[in-house]
């Protein structure tokens, strides 16, 4: 019989037990998922090629410590009011338990508000559309983005930005705000992105949609499913 003063102390008991275990790795979890790597859930068609819809990714929370997006960047952000993405479900515990295992694990329903797409314009930044060619333009410059897929149609003298009615590639120059990002799906033509609802002439300033530096959750930085669209960026 083990005696009381050759038994272990409580705390490498403790130490030792399943549910120490199972705590401590929850917790571990936790303080990745918050500080981190984030996985994540592709839930549309608005960034195809570069990814497609179900694809997994992470993204980095560490990548802009001291620093902010810069143009090309592929960034998932939590989409603020200006987004109409719609009013929040209401609670439901079987729900909340699924987005809760898909935030963790990235195989099933991230944040109801949470998008992903690619930075054009940083602040400061002008960002116009478009050149003669079609480009998009930033700070004056035309941009290469060979990685645009199903643009908007634009055609020089016969549906460009000069005629009526004008492409809806087009729209004016803006300077993108302080503490602000202008975001674009790859996927031009299929993606309800910051310049969506400014494609038309004659619309207000206020048609922008910006991500906010407070809601970038982080920098994608690899596709990790399906196996055979690993990819890093």
């Amino acid at each position: 019989m083990t005696s009381e003063a050759s038994a272990p102390p409580r705390w490498r008991r403790i130490l030792g037990s399943g549910w120490f275990h199972l705590f401590a790795a929850i917790i571990v979890t936790s303080l990745v998922l918050s500080f981190v790597a984030k996985p994540y859930w592709v839930p549309s068609g608005s960034m195809e090629q570069t990814l497609e819809v179900g694809d997994r990714v992470i993204a980095n929370r560490l990548a802009y410590l001291g620093s902010g997006p810069s143009s090309g960047d592929i960034v998932v952000f939590e989409a603020g009011p200006s987004w109409e993405i719609g009013v929040p479900d209401a609670p439901d515990p079987i729900r909340g338990a699924l987005r809760w295992v898909g935030e963790v694990t990235g195989f099933g329903p991230s944040g109801p508000h949470t998008l992903v797409k690619r930075v054009i314009g940083a602040p400061g930044q002008t960002v116009s559309c478009c050149t003669e060619s079609g480009a998009l333009m930033l700070d004056g410059a035309p941009l290469d983005e060979p990685y645009v897929y199903n643009d908007l149609r634009f055609e020089a003298g016969v549906l460009d930005c000069t005629t009526e009615p004008r492409s809806t590639r087009c729209f004016d120059e803006v300077t993108v705000p302080d503490a602000s990002y202008l975001m674009l799906g790859d996927n031009r033509a299929g993606s309800s992105d910051s310049a969506v609802l400014c494609r038309v002439a004659g619309v207000s300033d206020d048609c922008w949609r910006w991500a906010e530096r407070d809601d970038v959750v982080g920098k994608v930085f690899v596709t990790y499913w399906p196996f055979s669209r690993w990819a890093t960026f």
